[in-house]
Order: structure tokens, then C-alpha cells, then sequence
């Protein structure tokens, strides 16, 4: 069953311990320096079973100035809130600070308990909360259950546990969805057992014997056996105070902060897109690129706010804002947040991330930043898929990456892709590894496709078509191979290129000449009939061709090749084909009629010097005419 998790907020001293050990009989100051100071300084953590039904999990938090760091901690996760006020101070300083920071965190719902009400007289009592009820105005406790109390004599108490049972009950408590994740707050070793981690778990589900990776440092373990409030389980889920043994990873390696989750679905980075409100109680404007304290879930990263709209962020002001940190983190969009000032440290201000790993950082006061950040404000999946795999460019991004960045997961993902995948708004370019590329960065590698081969035709009209691999360097020096074979595929498909072995034209593209080049082309064919199989070599072609640039006389001399006037047998001689054509049909009926050919008949029967009967039986090989077999050939159609 889902659990509700339910923290405790207040000043130092306000009897949020006491509380707890009258609710529940669970004293949560464990640590002797707790006992000793009488206060809390570590996250604490008890339970309560509810009449309605429900295991109430509970986290004590520290109220003293010092380890508001892991107040926050411990409010990461929460469902519901106990705002603890003592009835002879009232709201005092981190009264007001657990305040704001349950309201960055995004908690909804909670109750107001009024402890130490055996300290004050009636008339005192009532002052104090009327005043508590004009801090609240307005937000998310206002109307919220108040209720008194007394530790010491247990006046009120059970009025407390019952407001606590009516506000779980009426709690929606659908699983939380997605992977397993756990922000580790504790860490500590079991003889025999290994490496253990707390903390609440914040989404999906996880069972022993499951593969674990503990992020943003990415190491793999596995479940050895999971702890829900001092009792061994086998599974656990979203909402639960759990104790999770790793095996396979050592307790030094994991720090508290770190997110344990299931393999693949968090993206450690260095910058997050968020929104960010200032709190109105800061007395300055924060300026652009301050040195912060980002604290994500049990984590604290020091950073700076990069303003992506203003010079400076007024006080009570929203903005979008870039945080680039100094260690790697590992959430998701939706993850809230809390930024507190370097020195002095005070709470400032928070929000909610939007893009946990940005693929780039963002320029400030560009149009396009209001755009992209509308796109994450509105949460539409299939837009946001659209947003990312654009950012992402020719590159584009594996399903799961994907996934990660949309905060979408497993089957629903897919089904969310397929509206987009069939509108050819995505494409799905390499099946194997799930690799998709956004439309309108398709279309414009296809645009490319067609201008550089425009290009390449009008600088070079006597070539019919660009090499396949030069093509693709002109596209994007890292296009990747199966992205440009797709390419290429869908281009000869639309009919809009042609593929003719490892050249590719445009479909309409037609050598042309000029009268000089006309006439060239005459004059080589010529001198290749002429000469019939003394062909020359290419050095003699140069020579005979000597007034025209060497580049000229090749390019000629491949189109000649191209419209098989003229057949390569190596890089420095090219034959007449109908002379050559006429040899192979003499050496055919040769090899019929006496059944082999060595290099001495050849020559004999042809008159050639070694200098062309050698290529050219090696060439009659090549075209699968002949076969060797020692120094004879024979050929090769009678061996089939």
C-alpha cells in the first residue's frame, strides 16, 4: 500500500521531537550529541498506524539555523506537512524559513500544531494563533486544521492524531509513477552485509535480487534486501521510509545526496533549466551568476543562477533561470528545489526543474528562451519529445534519453511517440538502438542533401555524381552512418537522388558540354581507337594532351570511363571497350576450343608486351571471365 509521508516543520525547540514521541511512542533523536544538546540535529524518522487504514511514515526534521540543510533534506518527498509553532515564542525566525521552504518544495496540504499550550493562559493561546492565522494568509495552510497541544500533560494529542488520520484518508494515493528513486540521506555498513542506505522513496517500485545504479556516479549494484521501518520486505515502493542493503558497491563510494534508481533512468549533469522564485523577503535584487547552495532532494551542489531575462532578480519575482553546478547531479523535470545564499546562509529562493540534462547552455535575453520554456511549462510530452530531440539536433536521442528528459517512461512512452513517430514529426532512423531524429532537423539534412549536390554539379558538370562518403563529410563531418543511410534511402525512394553504386546524384542532373569539352571528348576517344590495346598510359594521355591541365584530362578521361568508351584495368591504363570487348570474345573462344591460356600463348596471340598482357589477364580475372590455376587459366564458366 502507498504510503503517506508526513514531515515536521518549525523553529529550534518548538516541540517537534516531543511531538513525534507522543503520536507515536518513537523517540527520533537517535544520535548522543541530539540527547545531549537537546536538540535535533540529524533527519529522524518514525511511524503511525492510522484507524483509516494507512501506515503514516514520519520525518523529524532539524529546527535550528545550522541544519536547515537537513530540514531540507527531509522535506524533499513529503506528502503532508506538521507546522509546528510553540505557543510561548510564536513564529520565530526558521518558522518562517521551513515555511518558505516547504512552499518551494511544493507541498500542498498539512496541519498547524500549537505545542507547549500548558506554558501560556487562554487569552495568550488564542493571540498567538490568530496571529499564526495571518502569517498563513494565502497560502497553502491557510484553512488548514490548527490544533494545541501539550506534550507534557497529552492535552490534544489525540484531537491531532485524528486531523492526521482525516487528512490521509482523503489523500489521493495513487502510485508514484516511473523507476525506482531514492535520494540516499544515510549511509553505513553491516558486518557481513555490506553497504546500506536510507532514505524515502520517491517514485516506482523495487524488489530484492533487482539491478540498482547509484547516480550521478553511475554505479551498479544490486539488491540484497530492503528494511520498511525495521521489518524485512521484498518489495517496497513509492512513499516508504526504506533501508536498502547494495551489494557490489562499496559504503565509501556513496555519498549522501546521491539518487539510488533503477539503471538507465536518470542523466547526471552539470546544468538544469528551471524556474526560480525569489522569495519576497530578501532585502537585495540577487544578481546575475551568484554563487548559491542548490539543494535537490538530500543533496547540496554549490552553484550559480544564471538570469536568463534580467540583470538581476528583484525580490517576490519569478524568472527562468539556468543553474550551472559545480558537481553533477541526477533528476528529473518536475524535481523541486531549494537555493540558499552562500554566506550568510539563508534561504532565498527555489522551484521546479524543467530540463534535468540541457544539452547546452542557454544565451541570455534570446527570444527563444521564452519559447522553449513555455514549451516546459506546459508539460505536453509529445511537444516536450519534439523540444528535446530538435535540441539535439542531427545527434538526435536513444528512446531511453528520451524518456529521461520528458520524465516518461516504459509502454506509455511509446504510446505517446506514436502520434508524433506517424506524423513524421519523429523518425525512428536506427531500429537497432532506437535512435530517432525531430522532423524539422530531418528535413533540413535533406535540404542539405540537395544544395550540395546542386553544388557539386555546377562545379564539376562533367562528374555525374558526388562519392557516397565525401557526401556525407559535406553533410556533417560526425553524421552518423545509419542516420545517413536512411537518408539516403528516403532521398532515392522520393525519387529526388540517384544512388549509381558509390556516387550520388541529383535525379535530374545531366553531364553537359561545351564546345571545347565536346571536342575534347572526340579527340580522346579517338586517340584510345587508334591506339586499340597498345593503349596509352595515363602519363602518355597527359602528354598528348599536354596544353590542358592534368585535372581536365582525368576528369575526361573517368566520364569517358563513366559512358564505357573507355575500360579501367588500372589506375595508369585504360582500353578502347570495343577493342577490349573484342579480346575478351577472342580469349572466350580461345579457352572453349583448347581449354587454357597461359601468358606465353597470350602473347602469341595477341602480339601484347608484358606491360598489357599481364594487367590485362589479371583484369579478365577480376571480371570472373577466367580463373587461375597455376600459371594457366582456364575459364571460368566451365567451373560453374
Amino acid at each position: 500500500m502507498r504510503e503517506v509521508v508526513l514531515g515536521t516543520a518549525g523553529h529550534v525547540d518548538h516541540g517537534k521531537t516531543s511531538l513525534i514521541l507522543a503520536l507515536t511512542g518513537i523517540d527520533t533523536d537517535r544520535l548522543k550529541e541530539e540527547k545531549a544538546r537537546g536538540i535535533t540535529i540529524e533527519l529522524g524518522f518514525a511511524y503511525l498506524d492510522l484507524p483509516c487504514g494507512h501506515r503514516l511514515g514520519i520525518v523529524d526534521v532539524p529546527g535550528h539555523e545550522r541544519f536547515v540543510k537537513n530540514m531540507v533534506a527531509g522535506a524533499s518527498g513529503i506528502d503532508l506537512v506538521a507546522f509546528v509553532i510553540a505557543a510561548d515564542e510564536g513564529v520565530m525566525p526558521q518558522t518562517r524559513e521551513h515555511f518558505e521552504i516547504c512552499r518551494l518544495l511544493g507541498v500542498k496540504r498539512g496541519l498547524v500544531v500549537v505545542t507547549k499550550k500548558d506554558l501560556v493562559d487562554e487569552e495568550w493561546l488564542e493571540l498567538v494563533q490568530e496571529d499564526i492565522r495571518a502569517f498563513l494568509k494565502g497560502s497553502f495552510l491557510d484553512g488548514a486544521p490548527m490544533l494545541t497541544v501539550s506534550t507534557v500533560t497529552g492535552d490534544g494529542i489525540g484531537e491531532v492524531r485524528a486531523a492526521i488520520d482525516r487528512l490521509v484518508a482523503a489523500s489521493e494515493l495513487a502510485e508514484a509513477y516511473g523507476p525506482f528513486r531514492l535520494p540516499v540521506d544515510r549511509i553505513f555498513s553491516m558486518k557481513g552485509f555490506g553497504a546500506v542506505v536510507t532514505g524515502t522513496s520517491i517514485s516506482g517500485r523495487v524488489a530484492v535480487g533487482d539491478e540498482v545504479t547509484v547516480y550521478p556516479a553511475g554505479l551498479s549494484g544490486k539488491i540484497r534486501g530492503i528494511q520498511v521501518h525495521g521489518q524485512e520486505v521484498q518489495e517496497v515502493e513509492a512513499g516508504h521510509r526504506t533501508a536498502i542493503n547494495v551489494q557490489g558497491v562499496d559504503k565509501e563510494a556513496i555519498r549522501r545526496g546521491d539518487m539510488l534508481a533503477s539503471p538507465g533512468c536518470l542523466l547526471p549533469s552539470y546544468m538544469l533549466d528551471a524556474d526560480f522564485l525569489y522569495l519576497s523577503g530578501n532585502k537585495k535584487p540577487l544578481k546575475n551568476r551568484t554563487r548559491v547552495r542548490v539543494h535537490l532532494g538530500t543533496a547540496e551542489v554549490m552553484g550559480r543562477v544564471v538570469l536568463l531575462e534580467d540583470e538581476e532578480a528583484l525580490p517576490g519575482t519569478t524568472g527562468n533561470v539556468q543553474l550551472l553546478l559545480e558537481e553533477p547531479v541526477a533528476v528529473w523535470p518536475g524535481d523541486r528545489y531549494v537555493v540558499r545564499s552562500y554566506s550568510p546562509v539563508a534561504t532565498i529562493g527555489g522551484g521546479a526543474v524543467l530540463n534535468g540534462a540541457p544539452l547546452k547552455k542557454r544565451r541570455r535575453f534570446r527570444p527563444e528562451n521564452g519559447e522553449l520554456f513555455q514549451y516546459y511549462l506546459d508539460g505536453v510530452p509529445e511537444e516536450l519529445a519534439c523540444l528535446h530531440l530538435r535540441e539535439s539536433g542531427i545527434a538526435g536521442l536513444v528512446f531511453d534519453e528520451l524518456a529521461v528528459r520528458v520524465g516518461q517512461f516504459g509502454n506509455r512512452f511509446k504510446k505517446l511517440l506514436a502520434g508524433p513517430l506517424s506524423a513524421r514529426r519523429i523518425l525512428l532512423v536506427d531500429s537497432d538502438r532506437q535512435r530517432m531524429i525531430e522532423g524539422s532537423v530531418y528535413q533540413g539534412l535533406k535540404e542539405k542533401v540537395e544544395a550540395v549536390l546542386a553544388a557539386y554539379h555546377a562545379e564539376n558538370p562533367l562528374k555525374l555524381g558526388l562519392a557516397k562518403e565525401e557526401l556525407r563529410f559535406r553533410l556533417h563531418r560526425r553524421l552518423d552512418q545509419r542516420l545517413f543511410q536512411y537518408l539516403l534511402n528516403d532521398l532515392v525512394k522520393a525519387g529526388a537522388v540517384v544512388q549509381e553504386e558509390a556516387e550520388i546524384r541529383l535525379a535530374g542532373h545531366q553531364v553537359s558540354f561545351k564546345e571545347d569539352e565536346e571536342s575534347l571528348r572526340r579527340d580522346m576517344e579517338a586517340f584510345y581507337a587508334e591506339a586499340g590495346l597498345k593503349a596509352p598510359t595515363v602519363k602518355e594521355l597527359l602528354g598528348r594532351f599536354e596544353a590542358l591541365s592534368a585535372a581536365r584530362v582525368r576528369e575526361m578521361l573517368e566520364l569517358l570511363s563513366r559512358e564505357r568508351k573507355v575500360v579501367k584495368i588500372t589506375e595508369e591504363l585504360y582500353f578502347h571497350a570495343p577493342a577490349l570487348d573484342e579480346l575478351v570474345a577472342q580469349v572466350r573462344s580461345h579457352c572453349r576450343e583448347g581449354g587454357e591460356l597461359d601468358a606465353q600463348v597470350f602473347k602469341t596471340m595477341t602480339g601484347l608486351t608484358r606491360k598489357f598482357s599481364i594487367p590485362l589477364l589479371e583484369y579478365f580475372d577480376k571480371i570472373k571471365l577466367t580463373i587461375r590455376v597455376g600459371d594457366r587459366r582456364i575459364l571460368r564458366e566451365r567451373q560453374g
